[in-house]
């Protein structure tokens, strides 16, 4: 009997709707959802937002949110249909529109989404990121008239927005008003100079001018400024190549393939710079990459086949002679060069008859017949082209994006809920969790000794790991986690006293981000066995994520309404109640090299640094390798006025993994 009172109580606690209690019940599932939705849980989020929705489909916010969430997971139709629902409940909701025009742009519907932004702005009419949108979105349809109005606007209503006048010079360059282009970038400079989107802006304008050597300068500011932007280096090894600098540019090409090793423009045209200094087996390399993405590119398919053919496989060469040829049979260059192939394999025969087609196509031109333009063996002056050139006899040409300048706004849309602040902070807090993201760079194995027993005991359902690179759920993960809390809750019943029990049961509340339920557990936890330090690391942990939810919450408001706990900022003494807990981890468990981690970012958030300090030197003391404790030490010491000691413990984070070091790094070198 006791075990189905508890289970009703749980099933209550992680949202399912009761018919007496529908009114508090949806409003804390929206909560929770809300929760989940911030801390990037998205398909959580969404079981959430569906509990309220079923309870009161007459709700226009769970709508937005799912939106939200299913625009996170690329589902851009869903989010659109959601946005809609939100809006024939409530048509006066700015953050709606905003979002279903998001969502629209992705499914390419630029119509429809200056539309939402022209709604959004009859309620809010000095909204920056609809007008930043709208003018992307005219961009896309062309309308550069239109587009410019916006921008002009714009810069009226916010002068100081670099991004419009960034936005404007790209404009005045497809018109071809260089001088104006110029002038904005000039203003984009003024107003900031560190961001690196000026620098790279600057140096498109220079490139198109041909001012090869002055376009170089500008990307190797933009990159001194920008985090790993492998772009930057496509654009760079361009300028380069122009200069004639191939090993320069090869260079810069292996920086960027460093970084997006699946980067179409850089293979293709590393490739072609391997081939022209006689790195014929990497050039292979780099062609079969492009084939692999585009199994139907011809030019990349050509260029496979002459390194073949350099290298003595001729087999392999007229293979791919071959495919060229079928799709462009008067391709003469390609005739030519499959013919040479044969004659020396000794298919004397095959050799004879491409030479024949080549001879009457020669024949031809000489008696005045027009020839196939795009299979006519002749070059242009130009050393480029665009992607999309399918010309076949362009396959020497280096690629360039067919964006443009544009290539730089594609992705930075602006006012997707949940977009995270861009400057510099601290490294995330420590977590103890099942999951963890996966990083292309290796990761670094955080260890203690008691959670290691707990593991070995099998105490918990699931290995537990410590890190601050927790992963979201998905959607088999969630379900787990639901079905976890009634067995978890069993064993409770019949271990009353047995702390992990409680414990595991708290980090599956945790996990399907139901914090208060989550911190309930840990209090009995920790009055079950006051020396189970885990439980006061997550109760601190879980404090924090409340307070970092309310604070962000409270200054921005997602949807037409103030949010629970809206406008009231954290406080001091709610941050103690945290300080208190990894207190107590630490008077447990002394060597647990992450209750001092955690404490130092405490500290940062009280603006007490010296406390700071001291506990990342701690953490550091205990891990010497710990690149998260060196990065937020050094931060903190830049904090301070301390720039040479920040810089020597980011250079340390940067040489243990902690790559983002180096962008503050360089900052605060330009700074200095």
């Amino acid at each position: 009997m006791r075990r189905h009172v508890l289970y009703f109580l749980i099933i209550c606690a992680v949202g399912i709707t009761t018919s007496l209690h529908a009114q508090i019940n949806t409003e804390r599932v929206l909560a929770i959802g809300r929760n989940a939705l911030y801390f990037e849980d998205y398909v959580l989020s969404i079981q959430y937002f569906n509990q309220v929705i079923n309870a009161k489909p007459y709700m226009a916010e769970p709508y937005f949110l799912r939106g939200i969430a299913k625009l996170n997971l690329d589902d851009y139709h869903g989010a659109e249909a959601d946005c809609t629902s939100s809006l024939e409940r409530n048509p006066y909701v700015v953050s709606s529109y905003q979002m279903r025009g998001i969502a629209r742009i992705h499914l390419e519907n630029y119509k429809g989404a200056i539309d939402d932004y022209m709604q959004a702005l009859k309620y809010d009419p000095e909204n920056i990121n609809v007008w930043h949108n709208m003018a992307l979105c005219r961009f896309q349809q062309e309308d550069y008239d239109g587009a410019k109005t916006d921008l002009d606007e714009l810069i009226r209503i916010s002068p100081r927005y670099t991004n419009a006048y960034l936005m404007r010079s790209e404009l005045y360059m497809k018109t071809k008003d260089t001088i104006q282009a110029e002038a904005d970038i000039a203003k984009a400079k003024e107003l900031d100079y560190y961001d690196p989107n000026v620098w790279a802006s600057s140096a498109m304008i220079k490139l198109q001018k041909k001012e090869y050597k002055a376009a170089e300068e500008d990307l190797n500011q933009s990159i001194h400024f920008s985090m790993r932007n492998p772009g930057l280096y496509i654009n760079r090894a361009l300028a380069k190549y122009y200069q004639n600098n191939l090993r320069g540019a090869m260079a810069d090409y292996d920086v960027a393939l460093d970084m997006d090793k699946h980067n179409f423009v850089g293979h293709y045209n590393r490739g072609l710079l391997r081939a022209q200094v006689g790195d014929y087996n990497r050039a292979i390399d780099d062609f079969n990459e492009v084939i692999e993405q585009e199994p139907d590119n011809m030019m990349a398919i050509f260029n496979r086949a002459l390194l073949y053919d350099h290298v003595g496989d001729l087999r392999s060469a007229i293979r791919d002679y071959t495919t060229v040829l079928e799709q462009y049979p008067n391709f003469l260059v390609g005739l030519q060069y499959r013919a040479r192939a044969s004659r020396k394999l000794g298919d004397v025969k095959a050799a004879d008859a491409d030479e024949f087609v080549v001879l009457k196509a020669q024949m031809d031109e000489h008696n005045g017949k027009k020839k196939d333009a795009d299979e006519d063996g002749g070059e242009d002056d130009d050393r480029t082209r665009k992607r999309s050139d399918k010309n076949v006899r362009h396959f020497g040409k280096v690629v360039v994006d067919d964006s443009d300048m544009q290539a730089q706004y594609k992705n930075e849309y602006r006012g997707k809920v949940q977009d995270k602040n861009v400057h510099i902070t601290t490294q995330p807090m420590f977590a103890l969790t099942y999951y963890e993201k996966h990083s292309d760079v290796a990761q670094s194995l955080h260890f203690h000794k008691f959670i290691e027993s707990l593991n070995s005991a099998k105490a918990l359902p699931h290995k537990l790991i410590i890190t601050n690179a927790e992963a979201p759920l998905d959607e088999e993960q969630v379900q787990h986690h639901f079905t976890s809390i009634d067995e978890q809750t069993a064993q409770i019943v019949e271990h009353p006293n047995d702390a992990s029990k409680c414990f595991a049961r708290a980090l599956d509340f945790y996990l399907v981000q139901d914090f208060s339920n989550a911190i309930n557990d840990l209090n009995e936890t920790t009055k079950i066995d006051p020396t189970f330090f885990p439980a006061y690391f997550m109760r601190a942990l879980i404090r924090y994520k409340q307070l970092e939810y309310a604070k962000i919450e409270g200054n921005a408001e997602q949807y037409g309404q103030n949010l629970p706990e809206a406008n009231v900022p954290p406080k001091a003494k709610d941050y103690e109640l945290i300080r208190h807990d990894l207190d107590q981890v630490i008077e447990q468990a002394p060597d647990f090299t992450y209750a001092y981690y955690n404490r130092g970012n405490v500290m940062i958030f009280l603006r007490d640094y010296r406390a700071a300090l001291l506990d990342y030197d701690k953490a550091i003391q205990l891990d010497p390798m710990l690149a998260d404790a060196y990065y937020n030490r050094g931060l903190t010491h830049i904090y301070l006025g301390n720039n040479r000691q920040g810089i020597q413990d980011l250079s340390k984070a940067g040489e243990l993994g902690l790559y983002a070091a180096y962008n503050v790094i360089k900052r605060y070198t330009m700074q200095k």
